[in-house]
């Protein structure tokens, strides 16, 4: 049983509480919190699991990280404060700990990650002996392993769509919803998260993994936005309400460009409410999906919806990007210390734990996915 820490009990630390907890391989020491208000409450129940682990959340970062977690589950956000997560993440590395986080969007695509993200992680490394591993869910195996698996069941394959499509009203980070989104906000105000580089910045590495995956060739990688107003305003069940005219739905793509056309996209189609843009992709269920699509021939589609917490999208999405990042702990505590990324790290079946717990140690790995041939027949 390897000692693992979840650091940090947001949307997906509860999910990686539950997911460390279930892992046959794994024993949960530590949790560690930043609000106050946490501190001293069990993991359970700060987990959602509706009983006590015995592991009670601290904030005590010297001492947890010097009784030598094999493992951390890095769940604190890195979105507004990349700085300290970057560093908090290589303090984990140096102590000799494998990480596995979604938190660093650049690291995403380590290889091609900037200097001043990448070197410090590698310095770390060597200091220390351990690993790091960056996924989620989108990015993450919403758009590098599940396309990349689809892409080799067609005989020609002419351009890969990846495509999130949420109501974001069923998001719990109001925050991030409103002003990094911009939903509710007046139509001249710039969201963050889709202001120019910003989508290329978050998305470009899965981007560039697919291409490097599959043997093409980037001529470069482009943006493209579309917002929409409400017509009306609405109500919301956790977001209250948003006004008419303001901001109700966003819709971006990252374009990779081969050969002159865009082959590989990761589109995003964002409301925070049905009414609006529904001349747009919708999800089959109304609440939230991700998509994968496949043009060629033949053309496949796969859409894959997760609920969670009471059937919540949202919450099923988080579960499972925790679930992909627990689940590569101990192929990690078995590699060599590294800086690895998904073409590394395989996907593999929750061997060992059908109907009693799950995560154990199968062999589906990600290893020649894609060997080349995007837009051209397969030699």
């Amino acid at each position: 049983m390897m000692p693992t820490i979840v650091w940090g009990t947001g949307n997906v630390g509860r999910a990686a509480i539950r997911a460390v907890e279930a892992h046959p391989g794994l024993e949960l020491t530590a949790v560690l919190v930043h609000d106050p208000g946490k501190v001293g409450r069990d993991a359970g129940e700060l987990g959602g699991l509706g009983h006590d682990l015995g592991v009670k959340a601290t904030d005590d970062i010297d001492a947890v990280l010097a009784a030598g977690p094999r493992a951390v589950v890095y769940a604190a956000s890195g979105d507004l404060r990349p700085d300290e997560a970057l560093a908090d993440i290589v303090r984990a590395i140096r102590a000799g700990a494998v990480v596995v986080t979604p938190s660093m969007y650049a690291l995403y695509d380590q290889r091609n990650a900037p200097p001043e993200l990448r070197e410090p992680v590698l310095a770390a490394i060597a200091d220390g002996g351990g690993s790091l591993f960056v996924s989620g869910v989108d990015p993450g195996w919403g758009n590098d392993v599940l396309p990349l698996l689809i892409s080799g069941l067609g005989a020609t394959v002419d351009v890969i769509r990846c495509q999130e499509i949420f109501d974001y009203s069923t998001y719990d980070q109001p925050d991030s919803v409103r002003y990094l989104v911009g939903m509710g906000q007046p139509m001249d105000y710039e969201p963050p998260m889709i202001a120019p580089t910003v989508p290329t910045m978050v998305w470009g590495g899965q981007v560039r993994l697919m291409a490097r995956a599959l043997g093409a060739e980037l001529d470069e990688i482009r943006e493209s936005v579309d917002r929409r107003a409400l017509d009306s305003t609405v109500s919301t069940r956790t977001m209250g309400e948003f006004e008419a005219g303001t901001q109700g739905a966003v819709r971006f793509e990252v374009q990779g460009i081969v050969e002159g056309a865009a082959r590989i996209v990761i589109e995003h189609v964002t409301r925070i409410h049905p009414s609006c843009a529904p001349d747009w992709p919708t999800p089959p269920g109304g609440e939230g999906a991700h998509r994968v699509i496949i043009e060629g021939r033949p053309r496949i589609e796969v859409t894959v919806e997760a609920t969670d917490e009471g059937g919540n999208r949202s919450a099923g999405g988080n579960a499972t990007a925790a679930g992909r990042l627990v689940s590569a702990i101990d192929w990690l505590l078995e590699a060599e210390p590294g800086l690895y990324d998904a073409l590394d790290v395989p996907l593999r079946p929750a061997v060992g734990g059908l109907g009693t717990g799950r995560l154990g140690t199968g062999g589906l790995g990600t290893g020649g996915l894609g060997t080349g041939g995007l837009g051209r027949k397969r030699p």
